[in-house]
């Protein structure tokens, strides 16, 4: 390991889930319990005493995903392009359950045409389905990968989250 490497470890904790303990190059302690729910909870110690918790945060799997997107934006890859340079953003939109557009098609959004931003695909439970088509009936849990400016996605995500 190289020198001031953080180092991380794991210990499972029986009916909870796994504890994982971070010590990063600096020797500042953190802790992650990740529940069997699939919710997570986020501990940092005190530097003067490293066995008293500074902070304890609970997180659902929602908030959770959202603060893993925080720290890894776009979930960043070399392969992929890089929008922000050409004035664009992708970004995440999941329709509530009780959604206006629950159980309507795609073209009924009018979304290209109000907003300027594209749906270029929707992950739906464990499948991805790409470019849908305007007639593509769209479901509460969905989740549309929408692509414009930043102002166009925004909008986007407003007119999505109509009830």
């Amino acid at each position: 390991m190289a020198v001031g490497a953080p180092r991380i470890s794991s210990t499972p904790l029986p009916g909870i889930g796994v504890r994982y303990d971070l010590t990063t190059r600096e020797h500042q302690r953190m802790s992650v319990v990740a529940h069997r729910d699939g919710g997570r909870t986020v501990s940092a110690y005190r530097e003067d005493d490293p066995d008293e918790c500074a902070l304890s945060v609970r997180l659902t799997a929602k908030e959770t995903e959202s603060l893993i997107g925080a720290l890894m934006p776009s979930h960043h890859s070399p392969a992929l392009l890089s929008t922000t340079e050409l004035g664009l953003v992708a970004e995440r939109v999941e329709l509530s359950s009780v959604s206006h557009w629950n159980g309507r098609v795609l073209g009924e959004t009018r979304m290209r045409t109000e907003t300027g931003a594209s749906i270029v695909a929707v992950l739906r439970r464990a499948e991805a389905i790409p470019s849908p088509a305007p007639d593509f009936r769209l479901a509460g849990g969905d989740t549309l990968i929408v692509i414009g400016t930043r102002e166009g996605v925004e909008t986007a995500a407003t007119i999505l989250g109509r009830e």
